[in-house]
């Protein structure tokens, strides 16, 4: 569980009603929450926002997009140093007991992604057509994650578009009954209260959603590019110390540390 996505929605709401209860001498009233909820608002703002991410999307695509937030609440599993390390225990696996021997090794892993280069370059696959595959495979990654990413900074742009839309709304319908001062009051907030509402759904939701989402998409990209890298290594028999000084430029200076650190494999 990813305490930082949750501390923060949950910090950023509470800041949201701490401005609405408080006021700038610091007294505490409850009822004024009252002023902004509307039905009406909320409708035209959110059931407008999602109207037009169905409508940019295919039914099932909408549905995978609006999953695809769940990641911002788990920790991926990218540690880099522990892959580099991974890594080099195969290669010098490779360098005593031959590429055949790390179909064993392959086995063991739980990375599909490394699982399937090993099995590859045990299989005597030539090194281009590895790099090949394995780069394909990375792409398809990095777009079907940026399609997700992609729609969220899109609701980002929708809530406030559909926030003016009510906006817009409510003051032609307060501009229409003038002559009814009741009229007027409901009508601005329906004005106000939707450029709000939109201005939530960007900022506090769907604009944090789409950073943390790219975030762990250029992790995942980047263990991935190691793993390629590590892998052809291997199979053009590379010392095991090269190997791992090539890798560890993926990394900063406080990973490298941690690829020293908890390294002491034999890498002769």
């Amino acid at each position: 569980m990813d305490l930082a996505s949750i501390i923060g929605l949950v910090l950023g709401f509470g800041l949201f009603i701490f401005g609405c209860i408080v006021d700038s001498s610091f007294n505490v009233n409850f009822g004024t929450l009252g002023n902004f909820v509307d039905i009406p608002s909320a409708i035209i703002t959110f059931g407008g926002t999602l109207s037009a991410m169905i409508t940019s999307n295919s039914l099932g695509g909408f549905v995978n997009n609006i999953k695809g937030a769940k990641r911002v609440f788990s920790v991926p599993k990218n540690d880099e140093a522990a892959i580099i390390r991974q890594i080099i225990d195969l290669s010098n696996v490779a360098r005593k007991e031959g590429l055949l021997a790390l179909e064993e090794s392959a086995n063991n892993l739980e990375d599909e992604f490394m699982k399937k280069g090993i099995l590859l370059i045990v299989d005597g696959t030539d090194p281009e057509l590895v790099r090949n595959i394995l780069d394909t495979e990375l792409i398809n990654v990095d777009t079907r994650h940026k399609n997700v990413i992609g729609f969220w900074k899109n609701m980002a742009a929708m809530g406030p578009a559909w926030g003016m839309i009510g906006t817009l709304v409510g003051l032609i319908n307060m501009l229409k009954d003038l002559n009814d001062p009741d009229s007027i009051g409901p009508n601005m907030a329906v004005a106000l209260i939707t450029t709000l509402y939109g201005s939530l759904l960007a900022n506090w939701l769907s604009t944090p959603i789409a950073n943390k989402l790219a975030a762990y998409n250029d992790a995942e990209i980047t263990m991935k590019e190691v793993m390629i890298e590590g892998l052809l290594s291997i199979q053009a028999g590379e010392n095991p110390r090269v190997i791992e000084e090539k890798l560890k430029s993926f990394l900063s200076p406080k990973a490298r540390k941690g690829v020293n650190d908890e390294g002491g494999d034999e890498v002769g």
